[in-house]
C-alpha cells in the first residue's frame, strides 16, 4: 500500500521542527559557559615630529607604508649639527686635558726653577746677614756713619724676605694646584660633556624614527619643507599590539578576569575566529557608549575592558565594529 507524499511531508517537517527544538535546549542548556561582548578596534594614533629645527632632507616612506618600529622615516639637514656637534667635542677635549694638568700638579721643570730661586736668595739673605753683622761691629766704633748701618739693615731686610718668597713659592709648587681649583675644573668637564651630549642627541633626532610598528596615515611635509620642532610630519597609526575596547555590563563583570583567552569574529572575515587576550579591565562604570550596539537599556553602566587581539590575516583596522566571545565564563 502507497504512502501519500503529503504524509511524508508532515512526517520531514515535524523532524525539522523536533530538531530545532532540541538543539534550541542543548543551546540553553550550554549558554550558562559563554559569554558575547560587542566592541571596536582601539584606534591609536600618534603624530610623528623632529624634535630640532632645520630642512627636511628626505621624506623615505609614503601614507599606506607598514613601518616597523625604528625605522628611519626622515631626515632633516644636519651640516649645522654636525659641525656644533664637532665644536663640543673639542670643547670636551680641551677641558679634560686642562683638569689632566691641574691634578697631576706642576712640572718637574718648574719646580726645579723654583729650588734654584730659593738657593739664590739663602745665598743672598745670608751675605746679607753677614755683612750686617761686620757693619753692625764698625759702627760700634763708630767707623761708619749711622746710614750705612740702616742700609745694610734694609738688605738684610730685603734679601730675607725675597727667600720666605721664594720659598713660599716652591711649597705651592710642590703641593699641586689647590683642591677647589681641581673641583672647579671638574665641573667645567661636567659641563663640556653634558654641551657635547646635547650636541649628539640633536643630531641623532636629525633622523624622525617610527616609535613603534604601524602604517602611515598621512604625510605632512614634503621634502625641502622648513620645519620647526614640534611641527608634525607623518601621522601613524599603531598595529602593534592590536587592541580591542568592549563593554561588560555591571551582571556579567564578575564573570570577566584578566588573562581569559576569547575569541574574536569581525564582518571582514565571517565564518573565521581569532584569538585574544582580556587585558585591562577598567575599575569605574560609564554609561553605555552610542558606539556599542547591545541588546542592554542604553542607559546600563558597563566597564570598559581592553583585548589584546591576534590578527595573522591582517584584516582588523582601527574603529572597526568586532564580536569578542568568552567560553567557559562562570553563569551569573
Amino acid at each position: 500500500m502507497a504512502v501519500p507524499r503529503k504524509v511524508f511531508g508532515i512526517g520531514a517537517a515535524l523532524a525539522v521542527v523536533l530538531a530545532v527544538v532540541l538543539l534550541w535546549q542543548w543551546w540553553l542548556g550550554h549558554n550558562g559557559d559563554r559569554l558575547v561582548l560587542y566592541g571596536n578596534v582601539d584606534i591609536r594614533q600618534v603624530d610623528l615630529a623632529f624634535r630640532v629645527n632645520g630642512r627636511i632632507a628626505k621624506v623615505l616612506v609614503d601614507e599606506g607604508d607598514a613601518v616597523a618600529q625604528g625605522q628611519p622615516l626622515a631626515l632633516v639637514d644636519d651640516d649645522l649639527l654636525t659641525q656644533q656637534r664637532d665644536q663640543a667635542a673639542a670643547e670636551l677635549e680641551k677641558q679634560r686635558a686642562t683638569l689632566v694638568r691641574l691634578e697631576r700638579g706642576y712640572r718637574v721643570e718648574e719646580i726645579a726653577q723654583a729650588r734654584a730661586a730659593v738657593s739664590g736668595a739663602a745665598a743672598l739673605a745670608e751675605n746679607a746677614q753677614i755683612n750686617l753683622n761686620r757693619v753692625a761691629a764698625m759702627r760700634a766704633t763708630n767707623a761708619i756713619s749711622q746710614r750705612d748701618l740702616d742700609n745694610a739693615r734694609a738688605q738684610n731686610t730685603e734679601a730675607s724676605a725675597k727667600l720666605r718668597s721664594n720659598q713660599d713659592q716652591l711649597d705651592m709648587l710642590l703641593a699641586g694646584y689647590r683642591e677647589e681649583e681641581v673641583l672647579a675644573q671638574k665641573a667645567a668637564v661636567a659641563a663640556a660633556e653634558a654641551s657635547f651630549n646635547h650636541a649628539e642627541i640633536q643630531l641623532h633626532d636629525a633622523t624622525l624614527v617610527a616609535p613603534q610598528k604601524g602604517i602611515v596615515l598621512t604625510r605632512a611635509r614634503e621634502a625641502g619643507a622648513i620645519v620647526q620642532a614640534g611641527q608634525t610630519v607623518y601621522t601613524l597609526t599603531l598595529t602593534d599590539p592590536l587592541w580591542l575596547r568592549a563593554y561588560v555590563d555591571e551582571p556579567n563583570l564578575g564573570r570577566v578576569k584578566p588573562g581569559m583567552s576569547v575569541k574574536i569574529q569581525v564582518d571582514a572575515a565571517p565564518g573565521k575566529s581569532y584569538a585574544g587576550t582580556v587585558g585591562f579591565i577598567s575599575p569605574t562604570a560609564e554609561f553605555t557608549p552610542k558606539t556599542v550596539e547591545t541588546r542592554e537599556v542604553r542607559t546600563a553602566l558597563v566597564y570598559r575592558l581592553r583585548v589584546q587581539a591576534e590578527d595573522p590575516d591582517n584584516v582588523m583596522r582601527q574603529g572597526m565594529p568586532v564580536t569578542i566571545i568568552l567560553q567557559d565564563v562562570p553563569a551569573p
